[in-house]
């Protein structure tokens, strides 16, 4: 908070520094010409030459009395290049940070898509304003983010509530022409469509305010014990569900680390190709990286032929294969829990595409620090 006293700027402050600094050097030469005018004998001087016997001489008294005035004007005239030197002088140097404050005056009306972007000099000014603009870009995607998020959220909230005020509705218009086991079936389906997409949200919630526990963990265990859980739902769909475990270990919170792989195991079997027989497979491999050292969990699945670009955003809340969510399991928040999974434990997520020739499907690949500290959120 402001206490009330008066502004005053930094460019006066550096330039009555100058000025000042100016004015005291000035004064310790002069200083240090008086002192040394002190030596001088106190007594008229002879000229050297004979002729000029005929001219005033100055005492030392005198002299001293003449270097005093005129140090007076000497000391005007340093203060006024001093204070016109100093204004102009700062004037330049804090140009740049005059810039920075116009962009974080902007930004802080909501217009995030200014930036600094400073040139020239690599100075600490220029430091400072590459280091804005990156918060900015961060900023800017975040907002983006959650406010489609936002939108996506109530409307998916909103379209089970909606279909059952309407099966509702009717009901209470024809309550003689219903057939009640088959209403109350479709209210049962829609309000636990709601309340699962009611639960997801609030996981995401918790995964985006979590900070996660730094602990040992293998990402082949965590793997086996998933794989176990779903090789029932594997044979339901007709997928073969396959596997290549090989030790990954790295540091991290297990039971968001089982979330991770859950739902990924989860969506190489539900966004599969439905099998006649076993065309359908899914593959869960785990390993390190010898070039880096770092752990990876891999999830490859047959499916559905994606573009890259429908591959990159895959990860957004509320997106399935397809698109858009429309009918079929899930609400579409796997990847987004998966992402921002990641990103609390410093690794990285991977979403490849692959050809019509291999089967279609998606190549998930999540690497970790083998011994990298999780972030805080």
């Amino acid at each position: 908070m402001s206490d009330g006293g008066v502004r005053v700027s930094a460019r006066l402050r550096l330039t009555l520094g100058y000025a000042g600094f100016v004015v005291v050097a000035g004064l310790t030469v002069l200083v240090g010409v008086y002192a040394v005018l002190r030596f001088v004998p106190d007594y008229p001087l002879t000229a050297a030459n004979p002729s000029d016997l005929g001219q005033p001489i100055a005492a030392r008294g005198q002299i001293l009395e003449a270097v005093v005035r005129i140090s007076g004007g000497v000391l005007l005239v340093l203060a006024v290049i001093g204070l016109v030197g100093g204004w102009i002088l700062a004037g330049w140097v804090l140009r740049p940070l005059n810039r920075i404050n116009d962009a974080v005056l902007i930004a802080a009306t909501g217009r995030l898509g200014h930036r600094v972007a400073l040139s020239g000099r690599n100075d600490e000014f220029r430091q400072l304003a590459d280091a804005f603009d990156h918060m900015l870009d961060r900023l800017q995607d975040a907002f983006e983010v959650q406010e489609r998020f936002a939108a996506n959220a109530s409307h998916e909230l909103r379209t089970p509530l909606a279909v059952n005020a309407t099966l509702l509705d009717v009901a209470r218009r024809d309550p003689e022409g219903q057939d009640h086991p088959r209403l109350l079936e479709r209210l049962d389906l829609t309000n636990a469509r709601a309340i699962g997409l009611t639960e997801a949200l609030l996981r995401l919630a918790d995964a985006n305010a979590v900070t996660a526990v730094s602990e040992p963990a293998d990402l082949a265990e965590i793997a086996r014990g998933v794989l176990a859980e779903g090789e029932e739902e594997a044979l339901r769909r007709g997928v073969r569900l396959e596997h290549g475990l090989v030790p990954a270990p790295t540091v991290g919170d297990t039971a968001l680390l089982t979330q991770l792989t859950e739902n990924l195991v989860r969506n190489a079997l539900r966004h599969n190709t439905p099998g006649e027989g076993d065309t359908g497979t899914a593959l869960v491999t785990t390993g390190r990286d010898r070039s880096t050292g770092d752990t990876f969990l891999r999830v490859e699945n047959t499916g559905p032929v994606y573009t890259p670009e429908t591959a990159a955003r895959l990860h957004e809340p509320f997106l399935r294969g397809a698109g858009r969510i429309g009918s079929g399991q899930g609400h579409g928040l796997g990847l987004a829990l998966v992402a921002r999974v990641v990103r609390v434990h410093g690794g990285t997520l991977d979403l490849r595409p692959r050809g019509a020739d291999q089967g279609g499907g998606l190549t998930v690949t999540v690497t970790l620090p083998a011994r990298g500290a999780p972030q805080s959120s």
